[in-house]
C-alpha cells in the first residue's frame, strides 16, 4: 500500500531548539537571502556547533488593524549540541549571534536592494 504525503498537517507539540537566533535579514539587506549566502552562513556556524538548521522565511503577521511582512533567517541548534553549563551555553549563543550579524552585514554590503526594488 502506498502512502501519499500530506500537503498540510497540524503539529501540536513542537520540538524546541536548544538555541534559536533570528536574523532580520530583509530589514538590513532589503532582499531575501540567497541559497549561496545560506550555505556561507552554514559554513561559518558548523565549526561552532557541529549541526545546525537554517530556515529562510517570509513572515507575515496579520491582525485586525496591522500587517507586517519581513524576510527572516532563523538559525536553530538542537539541545544536544548546546553545552549543559549555562555560562558555556550563553557564550555559544553569543558567538552564534556575532557570526550571524557578521554574515548578514557582509551580505548586505555586497548586494543591497532598496525596499522599493522588492
Amino acid at each position: 500500500m502506498r502512502v501519499e504525503p500530506q500537503l498540510a498537517f497540524c503539529v501540536r507539540e513542537v520540538e524546541r531548539a536548544g538555541v534559536e537566533v533570528r536574523v532580520n535579514f530583509g530589514v538590513f539587506a532589503g532582499r531575501r537571502a540567497t541559497p549561496a549566502e545560506i550555505d556561507e552562513l552554514a559554513k561559518a556556524l558548523l565549526p561552532k556547533v557541529g549541526e545546525v538548521a537554517i530556515v529562510a522565511e517570509d513572515r507575515h503577521v496579520v491582525g485586525g488593524d496591522t500587517e507586517a511582512a519581513l524576510h527572516q533567517v532563523r538559525i536553530e541548534v538542537d539541545p544536544e549540541h548546546i553545552p549543559a553549563d549555562e555560562h558555556e551555553a550563553d557564550v555559544l549563543a553569543g558567538r552564534l549571534v556575532e557570526s550571524a550579524e557578521a554574515w548578514a552585514r557582509s551580505c548586505a554590503a555586497e548586494r543591497h536592494a532598496e525596499v522599493s526594488e522588492l
